[in-house]
């Protein structure tokens, strides 16, 4: 158990230090650019919003809340979107069965009407005409 606090107070260690340090909470930011630079104070309100506004946005949208007409809306279509493209893969999924199981059976069915032809020559005694000779005059 003793690894478990010394990891835990390492950790602890570490956080304080990145809290009280001002210089490690712009490096951590998002990549500065050239015009970004000169003003770190504005970098960090892009990035963070106002302790107000944090709070309001909860309080706006709890997990009871009734939804706007614009969100129920906006989750209609994105279902509706999901819906269509499993249909579409589905039916490209039955597309490509369905073709293959014909093709299976055309080869099967091939290799079939083959091996009677070679079955028939192979055992035909010439005494009755052949199956080749009727089914050519008929």
């Amino acid at each position: 158990m003793s690894w478990t606090y010394a990891t835990l107070l390492a950790l602890l260690a570490v956080l304080l230090a990145l809290s009280l340090s001002p210089e490690a909470a712009e490096s951590a930011a998002v990549g500065s650019s050239t015009r970004n630079a000169k003003s770190p104070a504005g970098q960090l309100r892009r990035i963070f919003m106002k302790e107000a506004d944090a709070s309001n946005f909860f309080r706006k949208r709890s997990r009871r809340a009734v939804k706007s007409q614009d969100e129920i809306i906006a989750e209609q279509r994105q279902v509706l979107a999901a819906d269509e493209r499993k249909r579409e893969f589905h039916e490209e999924k039955r597309n490509e069965f369905e073709s293959y199981a014909e093709e299976d059976n055309d080869e099967q069915n091939e290799r079939t009407r083959e091996s009677t032809e070679q079955w028939r020559e192979f055992h035909y005694d010439g005494m009755n005409p052949s199956h080749e000779y009727n089914r050519h005059t008929a």
